[in-house]
């Protein structure tokens, strides 16, 4: 190799200089660090699939938000943990997430996964915004860093109630739950709305044992009852397997339900037995002109939506419009701390529309509106909203 005059590599090492990057020069590097996010919810087992709605919405959200540029000029990450809907595994998920690094997190899907996880995102700062627990709970801790995207047990416990009293009108109506949290505060919500207003129509409160185990004996105790209307409060699984035995053990009650059912898997459970029933959830996204696109956008890539989609999609949007109005400079706990306080100051326009969160956390116009099931509804095709009252069954 021939050897270069040294004042002539003296001049072209000054050139490399000149036209190479400051950052390089000094020897930093130019690519910044991902912001990552934790998505957590039931990624396995029988919950799995409304996990899996969550975690597309938020990788929908992601994807868009990386095609503009990211947030804060980085790319953005996701870090998905599963918390099996166990409390103990939600409390491990989320500290892996907190040591992970997260700079916010979407979830849990249910409220026995979040009430427990929420005391460790609290303690460092994290920001949480659930697209589906409704414990009330949750957001009367006082913890300034959780959010939802959904209402509130009491908040349709109520709407379901007034439904039941104005519209289907019954002379005797049994309520029971299946023991989960959530189930047991949507139901304690209605009864307590229907003594309110008339305590003599509440002719039994029951609850379902885990498994089912005593499905027999409570049948039969509900059946002698004589009900115009039942009300459950807990999840699709039970709620499609009891409505099924219902049916088949000659109880022909009105069934009424909330969020926690409404979905495909609880027909495929409930099978024709479903036909009929009213459920309480927020209303039907593909009436909402705002989320026309999203939804387009959602079933090209992933095909149907689930009942948490918009929801999830919005809390991603949401956490990642106040990360860049907060502009943390790292996922520290006071840095993280501005994205909670911006997040209860700003207003969000969504695919559900207009979001503001109170002090607690709150939507302050949380949406619950009662749907029908019946084959060919406009919603997952087996879920109709109602927009006027059912004839009166004693017509």
């Amino acid at each position: 190799m021939p050897c270069l005059d040294p004042s002539l590599l003296l001049v072209f090492l000054s050139l490399v200089l000149w036209v190479m990057p400051q950052g390089v020069a000094e020897g930093r590097v130019m690519t910044r660090p991902d912001i990552t996010i934790g998505i957590v919810g039931p990624m396995s087992g029988d919950m799995a699939e409304l996990g899996r709605y969550v975690r597309e919405a938020a990788e929908l959200q992601t994807e868009e938000w990386n095609e503009k540029g990211g947030l804060l000029g980085r790319r953005i990450r996701l870090l998905i943990e599963d918390d099996h809907h166990d409390p103990r595994e939600a409390v491990a998920a989320a500290k892996r997430l907190v040591r992970a690094g997260v700079w916010g997190v979407i979830g849990h899907l249910t409220s026995a996964a979040s009430l427990p996880a929420s005391a460790v995102y609290h303690a460092a700062g994290i920001p949480q915004i659930t697209p589906s627990s409704t414990d009330p709970r949750l957001t009367e801790q006082g913890f300034q860093n959780v959010f939802r995207t959904c209402g509130r047990d009491d908040q349709q416990g109520e709407v379901a109630a007034t439904f039941v009293l104005d519209s289907l009108r019954p002379r005797r109506v049994v309520v029971l739950h299946d023991q989960t949290a959530y189930g047991r505060a949507l139901a304690e919500t209605f009864n307590r709305q229907i003594r309110r207003r008339d305590r003599r129509l509440l002719a039994a409160t029951f609850t379902l044992s885990p498994g089912g185990k005593n499905i027999a004996s409570l049948l039969e105790a509900i059946k002698a009852e004589e009900p115009d209307v039942i009300y459950f409060g807990g999840i699709y699984r039970e709620g499609g397997l009891l409505v099924r035995q219902l049916r088949d053990h000659g109880v022909k009650a009105t069934f009424v339900s909330g969020d926690g059912v409404i979905g495909s898997e609880f027909v495929s459970l409930a099978g024709n037995a479903a036909t009929g029933t009213y459920l309480t959830f927020a209303p039907n996204p593909l009436l909402l002109p705002s989320a026309e696109g999203v939804i387009k956008r959602f079933r090209n890539r992933y095909g149907a939506i689930g009942p948490y989609t918009l929801y999830a999609y919005d809390a991603a949007g949401a956490l990642f419009t106040a990360i860049a109005r907060a502009k943390p400079k790292a996922a520290a706990r006071p840095q993280l701390l501005r994205v909670s306080q911006i997040l209860h100051r700003m207003s969000y326009m969504g695919e559900l529309g207009t979001l503001r969160w109170d002090r607690k956390g709150d939507l302050v116009d949380p949406p619950y509106v009662i749907y029908q099931t019946r084959k060919g509804g406009s919603f997952q095709g087996w879920f109709e909203q109602v927009t006027s009252p059912p004839p009166d069954p004693r017509d």
